[in-house]
This record gives structure tokens, C-alpha cells and sequence, in this order.
């Protein structure tokens, strides 16, 4: 009973926080850590239960998607998808015991940029509005695209900046389609990882049911929230906290 209340709660404000601002890893995978699951594993099935908080929150944003900038949208799903299998591939091919030593360092990037995350938009806001070309658009994408088919943290503000430099303005639009591209690397990463038997099917149905519920509830709550700057602050200190804890274990 005590790890289906963990579960449900960290799920519910890991959807909420992925779909406000991002960062819902940082609660999610440890709590499956800390449940003895083990680090590729929750790695895994932290993926599996962002998907759907991630397709809530899709949905909640769906008049906002639009193209905008270098490249279409459908070129923007292609080249997620294909960077999405390449991300996962790799997984798989990763030892545990050196994904085990890579994750601090993971977490550690994730947090960073996430803490950065304001002031790299708005120095990619300042190059001007209409971003960089289609191939360093289409290269960044992929690139992020195959970190998101790796690991799942810290990829909404990356995909948030990357968004920017292909030339996205439109702040709803971008928050949409960030959602949207998440829920697609997360379906490739776990049909991929499902097929490896990665997934901890008995911890994954409670996380990912409590994050699609806090994931549709955060996209709204999302619209009416000014000020992020508290909200944003708290999500780095809990991700300094984990990456810490990690690096001690």
C-alpha cells in the first residue's frame, strides 16, 4: 500500500510539472529506484508512465498546434521519430552497470538545463524571429530527439529551445507541440523497451495512470499561471537534491 501511495502521488505531480514546466523525471525516476526497481529499468518504465501525461496534456493544447519557422510538422515528426529509435537502440545497448554510473551525470545535464531553460530562450528569442535554417533545425532536433528516446529527463525544456531555433514564437504552440513530440518519443522508446522487457508492468500501470491524470490537469493549470519562477526554482532543487543523492549511492 505504501508504494501504490508513493506511486500515485509522484505521478500525479510528475504529469502536473511536465505539463506546467517540465521536470516530472526528476520525481518519477528515483521513486522507482528507491522502490528497488532497477536503474534501466525505471529509466524504462519512467518513460512508459510520462506517455500518457504527456498525451493528456497533447490533447489539452490541441487548437494551439501549429508549424512555424524552418521546418513543417511533418518533418518535425519524422525526424523525432527516427532520432526517438536511435535514443532507445542505445539504451539497449547499454550495460546496466554503466547506465548506473552514467545517470548522476545525466540528471546532473537535465538539471542544468532546466535551470537555464529561461534565459537559453530568450537568447535564442534575441537571434531574431525567424530561427536558423532547415538542416541545423532538422541536426538539433534530431539530436534532442535521440537524447528524449534515451533518457526522458530534462527533455521538455530541450525540446522548448530546440522549438525556438526552428523558429517557433508562439509560446502555446510550442508548449503543445512539445507535448506532442514527447508523447511520440515515449511511445517509440517503450515499444522499443517493452520488446527488451524493460518495463516493471506491476509499478508502471499505477505511475502512468496518477501521471495522465496530473498531466491533464497541469495543461490547464499551465493556462492560468503568470508567475513560474517559484515553481521553476523548486523544480531545480528537487533535481539538485537527486542528482546529489545519486552521486553519493
Amino acid at each position: 500500500m505504501l508504494a501504490i501511495a508513493l506511486l500515485t502521488v509522484t505521478g500525479l505531480l510528475a504529469g502536473a510539472l511536465n505539463a506546467v514546466a517540465g521536470g516530472g523525471t526528476f520525481l518519477s525516476f528515483p521513486a522507482l529506484v528507491w522502490l528497488g526497481v532497477p536503474p534501466v529499468m525505471a529509466n524504462a518504465t519512467a518513460t512508459l508512465t510520462a506517455m500518457p501525461g504527456y498525451v493528456g496534456s497533447a490533447w489539452a493544447f490541441r487548437r494551439e498546434l501549429q508549424a512555424e519557422g524552418a521546418l513543417g510538422l511533418r518533418a518535425i515528426l519524422g525526424i523525432s521519430a527516427l532520432g526517438g529509435l536511435v535514443g532507445a537502440g542505445l539504451l539497449l545497448v547499454t550495460p546496466g552497470e554503466a547506465f548506473t554510473g552514467i545517470v548522476p551525470w545525466l540528471l546532473l545535464a537535465a538539471t542544468l538545463l532546466f535551470a537555464a531553460g529561461p534565459r537559453l530562450l530568450a537568447a535564442i528569442r534575441a537571434r531574431g524571429q525567424g530561427g536558423v535554417g532547415p538542416l541545423p533545425a532538422a541536426l538539433a532536433l534530431c539530436a534532442v530527439a535521440v537524447y528524449g528516446g534515451y533518457f526522458n529527463g530534462g527533455l521538455g525544456i530541450m525540446l522548448l529551445a530546440v522549438l525556438g531555433l526552428v523558429g517557433f514564437t508562439d509560446l502555446h504552440a510550442m508548449n503543445g507541440l512539445k507535448n506532442l513530440l514527447s508523447a511520440l518519443l515515449s511511445v517509440i522508446s517503450v515499444a522499443t523497451f517493452a520488446s527488451a522487457g524493460l518495463i516493471a508492468w506491476d509499478k508502471a500501470l499505477v505511475l502512468a495512470a496518477a501521471t495522465a491524470v496530473g498531466g491533464y490537469a497541469g495543461a490547464h493549470l499551465a493556462r492560468r499561471i503568470r508567475r513560474t519562477g517559484p515553481l521553476r526554482l523548486a523544480i531545480v532543487a528537487v533535481g539538485a537534491a537527486m542528482t546529489v543523492a545519486f552521486f553519493l549511492a
